[in-house]
């Protein structure tokens, strides 16, 4: 797992033909505004939140971010214990997040 500042998340992303935006957010968060082609699963959601991780390709390399980056580090660690060798934690969240948002 990796902490990276908004502009080294953003830079890193459009580089990567294999990556995946990940958001881990409520969905009362998500219908605020999100970046845009994530892919919504609740971090809340506990056990439900694991079986959807296990649905991905753990080829992918994984962009993920919530709202402040507390969560998304928790699903970052998470899904390194699942067998994902790439998660990259966006440090700020949304909250922080200066680039385009679908709202």
């Amino acid at each position: 797992m990796a902490d990276l500042s908004q502009e080294e998340w953003s830079s890193q992303l459009e580089s990567d033909n294999n990556a995946l935006i990940l958001d881990v957010r409520t969905q009362e968060e998500v219908e605020e505004g999100y970046i845009p082609n994530s892919i919504h699963i609740d971090i809340y959601l506990g056990q439900t939140f694991i079986d959807e991780l296990e649905k991905l390709d753990k080829t992918k390399n994984y962009y993920v971010y919530c709202r402040s980056g507390n969560r998304s580090g928790q699903a970052c660690a998470l899904m390194n214990q699942l067998g994902f060798e790439n998660a990259f934690n966006l440090e700020g969240g949304f909250m922080n997040w200066q680039g385009e948002v679908v709202e």
